[in-house]
Order: C-alpha cells, then structure tokens, then sequence
C-alpha cells in the first residue's frame, strides 16, 4: 500500500472533523492527490483502520524515544514493544522520513573529504549551522581538519544557537548546495568502502577469502586491518555468548552443522558442544563419523551457512557479535 492510500485511510479513520485540522496543514498538491484517494475508497474494513493506526502510533512512539533517548534506547523499547524485525521496519521508515524532512541532505551524503574542502573557507557560523544538521560522528571528524582558532568559532556558534529562522535556513542550503553541485551528484549513494567489503567477503568461499586478505594486507595493511575487525568468520563463533551461540544452532540446520564441524578444529568443537545437550552432542558426533571423506570446498559452504545465520540474526539485533572496536555490551 502506498503512502498516498494510507494517508487517506488514515484520515477517513480519524473522522471529518480531525482530518479537516490535518488537511489544512498539507500542501495543495497532496491534498488533491489525498482527496481523489478518498473519494475511491468505498469502505474501509476494520483490519486495514486498526493497521494503518497502529503504524502511525509505532512511528511517533519511535520518533519520541528517539528524541528521548537516541537511536539505540529507541531501538531496545520497540523491540520489547513490537520484536526485533518490526522494530527495525520502523525505525528503518522513521529514518527515511527525518532525512527527507530534514535540510542538507546533501551534506549529509557528502564523504569527509568533500566536506573540508567545500567548507574550509566557510564563515564558521555557517558551518556552526551545517553542523546542527550533519551526523556528529562526521561533523566531528571535519572538525578536527580545521585550524585550533575556527574549531572554537564553531564550537562556540554551535553552542549558542537556539533556533534559526526557516527561511535563513533554507538560504544558506541553496547556497551550499550550489557549491556543492561539482562535487556530489544529487542523487548518488554511498558506495564500496570497508563495509561493502566485508559483505562481500562473507558471502565467497573461506579459501579465497583467506588469498584476498593475504593480497590485501601486503598492498594495504592498514585497510586490512579494518577489514579483519569486521569481518566475521566461522572461527569467530567462539566469540559469541552462549545464548547467542544456542539461538544460531536453533537455526541451522543439523545436516549443514555436521557437515560445518566435520573439518572444524577441535576446540570449536567442544565451544558448540558445551552449548547442546548431550544426547545432541552424541548425535552430532555420530553422524561425523558416518560422513566420512568429504570435500573441502563442500564444508566450506556449510560454514558460510553457518555465518550468513549469525550475521542474519546480528543484522535483526537477535544475537550480538563483538567487533573490532566496538563497545563492551553491558549486562
């Protein structure tokens, strides 16, 4: 269902009187779209009412916990409220919304070194404002490009800002983004970098996994280095906390953990076994024996099956997996 149908549902759900106030605050051209909808919705059953409702009421509580708390505290109430994969949907939609309503989005898609030079020259109450609206972590990191004498400027505009008029705000983006239009391409993505990388090594075969890292640490140790701090392997598995490892044995399947263990080292082996019961552990055991010679390439691919599950349930925020530095998870 488009975001058209939902808006009309939504407000033939609410009444006239309250969609009449709501109406009045959306521009002429949704409005006409959001009228037509309307007027071809014959009726509306009481399961579409009670889910468009409970997606509007989902997104507010989310954009309110974030606001309360950040991104992770709005993270951790919807999943309690909703569950991991319903969680994220929201918060995935929440986040689309706030960067289509929020000014210079353009900025925000820019990489670090775009940024210093587009705004080395800027008066630091102008970028004092970019900075309001750009990822910390990257205002941070173009920040400490700049001379010790701007960064206080910044620093103290920023500080001292408490609202801007809308118009002064929209401005100064048409400015930047007339600038900013030799260097970044108004509708490109971020692409490549180390997290593409490691997506990408976790999806081949162990073999050539290990020959890429091997080249890539002599042609850019650094850069391999990054790589390996986020790179999860099959060996890596011992890393996880016992609940989580219990969660992932749920999910696999047990021919594809027999094959996994059939050419893992030993002490892997006793890692999962303390996480199964014994009459699992015994089976398990009984049924590598009875493989017996059985293809490299063939238990590799169960070990990658074996990893895609884990970072399956790491990405639904299931399970946790400690990387490279990264925080220690509290209890």
């Amino acid at each position: 269902m488009d975001g058209i149908k939902k808006a009309a549902i939504l407000l033939i759900s609410l009444g006239s009187e309250a969609s009449s106030k709501v109406m009045k605050l959306l521009p002429d051209s949704v409005i006409q779209k959001v009228s037509y909808e309307i007027a071809n919705i014959e009726s509306v059953d009481a399961e579409q009412r009670t889910k468009i409702l409970d997606e509007l009421v989902n997104t507010a509580d989310a954009r309110k916990y974030v606001l309360e708390g950040g991104i992770e505290y709005a993270k951790e109430l919807l999943r309690q409220a909703l569950g991991p994969q319903k969680a994220k949907e929201v918060l995935d939609f929440l986040k689309q919304v706030q960067l289509k309503e929020r000014p210079f989005d353009i900025v925000r898609r820019a990489d670090v070194h775009q940024l210093v030079n587009l705004l080395r020259d800027e008066h630091p109450q102008t970028v004092a404002l970019i900075f309001c609206y750009l990822q910390p972590g990257k205002a941070a990191e173009v920040l400490s490009h700049f001379s010790p004498q701007k960064q206080a400027d910044i620093i103290e505009r920023i500080g001292t800002i408490s609202s801007t008029s809308p118009t002064v705000v929209k401005q100064v983006e048409r400015v930047i983004e007339s600038k900013f239009s030799n260097y970044v391409e108004k509708n490109s993505e971020n692409i490549g970098g180390v997290k593409t990388l490691v997506d990408i090594l976790n999806s081949v075969s162990r073999s050539n996994e290990k020959h890429i890292l091997e080249d890539l640490e002599k042609r850019q140790p650094k850069l391999a280095a990054k790589v390996k701090a986020s790179l999860f392997t099959f060996e890596d598995i011992i890393s996880l906390q016992p609940r989580d490892v219990q969660k992932v044995l749920r999910e696999v399947p047990n021919d594809v953990l027999v094959l996994a263990l059939k050419g893992a080292e030993d002490s892997i082996k006793e890692f999962i076994f303390a996480n199964m019961s014994t009459r699992a552990v015994d089976n398990i055991k009984e049924e590598i024996e009875f493989l017996g010679p059985t293809r490299l390439s063939n238990v590799e691919e169960a070990q990658q099956k074996v990893v895609e599950t884990i970072r399956r349930l790491d990405d639904a925020g299931e399970i946790i997996i400690q990387r490279g530095g990264q925080d220690e998870v509290v209890e």
